[in-house]
C-alpha cells in the first residue's frame, strides 16, 4: 500500500505537471479508513491528469483486511459519530417524555395535530379557554376529568406536557436532517451510510405519524358506555417499537464511527455467543414491546404482588376472553403475565450467557460489555418489581421504562462487538 503511494508521489513530482491536483488526490489516498475501489479511482484522476504516466496498483492481500478494519477512524467518521450518538440520545430523552405523558395522561390533551400550527401554545387567557373548550368535547374529559375538580391550570400542565413532547420529536427531526445535508453536500457519508441514514429519515417520518395515529384512537368514542377512554394498546406498542428500532439504529451507527472490527477466533464457541448475543437483543426488544401492552391497558393495577398473581401461580382469568388469541392483546391479567415471564426469561438468558462468556477469549471491551448487561439487567428486573409493588408510582414507572432501553442500548452494544471482519 505505502509502495503504490509512494510511486504515485514519486512520478507526480517527477513529470512536474498539475502539482497541486496531485497532492489533493494524494491527500485523499492518505485518509485511514480510504479502501482500495477509491485508491483505483483517485489513482485514475491522477493519470488522467498526468498523461504518460504508468500506474500499477496492487490489490492487498488477504492479511490487510484486519488491518483495515482496526486502522484509526479519520476526523470526520468521528464528527459523524458523535452526531448520530446525538441523535440516538435525543431518541432516548423522547422515550423518556412520552413516558411521562402517557403516566400522567397528557397524551391526549391536544386534540388535533397541525405540523407548524402545534408550534405556538396558547398564549393569551381567551385562547386557554379555547383550547379547554375543545378538550371537553372529547371522551377522556367527558368520561374521566368531568367527575373530578380539573381546573384550567389543571389543563395547562398536561396541555404542556404533551407539548414538549410533541416538540421534541420536531426538534429530532430538525438535529437529524440539517447535519445529514451538510454531511452529504461535504462527500462525508459513504455510500452504505447513505442507505442507513435514508431509512433512518422514513422511519423518523412514520414515527411521527404513528404518534398522531395512536392520540387520534384515544379521542374517539369507545364501544361501550363502560369502555375507559384510552389509546389503542396496539397503536403505543408499534409507536414505542418503532422508537426503539430508530433509537437502536442510531446507537448502531454511530458506535460504526468509532469502534473498529474485533478479530475474534472462529470457533464453535463464539459462534455460540454471537447467537445467544442477538437472542437477548431480540428477546428484550420483545420483552419491552409487551411492556408497551402492559401500559396501553393499564394492566400494572391488576395483580400487585410477586413472585405469585395474587396466591396462584397461573391466575383463573388467565384465558378468559375469546377468542384465545385476544388474552395475549387485550386482557389486562394475561398482558401482565407475558411480560413478567418475558422479563424473568431475559435476565435468566443474560445470566447464562455472562457465565458461559467467562472463559471465551474476549477482549477487554467486549468483556464490559458483557458485565454491563448483566448488571443492567438485574437491575430492570428489581425496577420492574418494585414498580409493580408499589401499584405503579409514576417516577418509578417512568425510570423502568427507560432502563428497558438503558438494557436494550448495552444489548445493542454487545451485538456490535460481535460484528465479523469483511471478507
Amino acid at each position: 500500500m505505502m509502495t503504490s503511494l509512494i510511486s504515485v508521489r514519486k512520478l507526480c513530482f517527477s513529470s512536474n505537471r498539475n502539482l497541486l491536483s496531485c497532492t489533493k488526490h494524494l491527500k485523499n489516498l492518505t485518509s485511514p479508513r480510504c479502501n482500495f475501489t477509491t485508491w483505483n479511482k483517485q489513482i485514475s484522476k491522477v493519470l488522467k491528469k498526468n498523461k504518460g504516466l504508468s500506474i500499477k496498483v496492487i490489490q492487498p492481500t488477504r492479511g490487510t483486511t484486519t488491518d483495515a478494519a482496526t486502522a484509526p477512524f479519520s476526523r470526520q467518521q468521528k464528527i459523524i459519530g458523535a452526531w448520530l450518538f446525538g441523535c440516538a440520545g435525543m431518541c432516548f430523552g423522547a422515550v423518556i417524555l412520552g413516558g411521562v405523558t402517557r403516566l400522567t395522561e397528557s397524551g391526549l390533551s391536544m386534540v388535533d395535530w397541525q405540523l407548524l400550527k402545534d408550534m405556538k401554545p396558547p398564549r393569551s387567557q381567551q385562547e386557554w379557554e379555547e383550547e379547554f373548550e375543545r378538550y371537553k368535547q372529547y371522551p377522556e374529559y367527558q368520561h374521566i376529568i368531568k367527575e373530578r375538580d380539573f381546573t384550567l391550570s389543571d389543563f395547562k400542565f398536561i396541555y404542556y406536557m404533551e407539548y414538549g413532547h410533541r416538540m421534541w420529536g420536531r426538534m429530532i427531526g430538525v438535529a437529524f436532517l440539517v447535519p445529514a445535508a451538510f454531511f452529504l453536500s461535504k462527500g462525508w457519508v459513504n455510500r452504505s451510510l447513505k442507505f442507513r441514514l435514508a431509512g433512518n429519515a422514513a422511519l423518523l417520518g412514520f414515527q411521527g405519524f404513528l404518534g398522531w395515529y395512536m392520540v387520534k384512537s384515544g379521542l374517539q368514542q369507545q364501544p361501550l358506555p363502560t369502555d375507559v377512554p384510552r389509546v389503542s394498546q396496539y397503536r403505543l406498542a408499534a409507536h414505542l417499537g418503532s422508537a426503539f428500532i430508530l433509537y437502536s439504529m442510531f446507537l448502531w451507527q454511530g458506535l460504526t464511527q468509532f469502534i473498529p472490527i474485533n478479530n475474534l477466533p472462529n470457533t464453535s464457541q463464539m459462534r455460540r455467543l454471537r447467537i445467544m448475543a442477538h437472542s437477548i437483543k431480540g428477546l428484550t426488544f420483545v420483552t419491552a414491546i409487551s411492556g408497551a401492552f402492559v401500559a396501553g391497558l393499564d394492566a400494572g393495577l391488576t395483580y400487585n404482588s410477586w413472585p405469585k398473581m395474587a396466591d396462584r401461580w397461573i391466575p383463573s382469568d388467565l384465558l378468559a376472553f375469546s377468542p384465545t388469541w385476544k388474552n395475549f392483546f387485550e386482557n389486562p391479567t394475561t398482558v401482565q403475565f407475558d411480560h413478567r415471564h418475558l422479563a424473568e426469561s431475559t435476565v435468566l438468558l443474560i445470566a447464562a450467557f455472562w457465565y458461559m462468556s467467562r472463559k471465551a477469549p474476549l477482549p477487554p471491551r467486549m468483556r464490559m460489555a458483557v458485565n454491563a448487561l448483566l448488571g443492567m439487567g438485574l437491575l430492570q428486573a428489581s425496577l420492574g418489581i418494585s414498580t409493580l409493588l408499589m401499584y405503579v408510582p409514576t417516577p418509578l414507572a417512568a425510570t423502568h421504562q427507560s432502563g428497558s432501553l438503558v438494557l436494550l442500548s448495552f444489548a445493542v452494544w454487545l451485538t456490535h462487538e460481535f460484528r465479523r471482519l469483511p471478507k
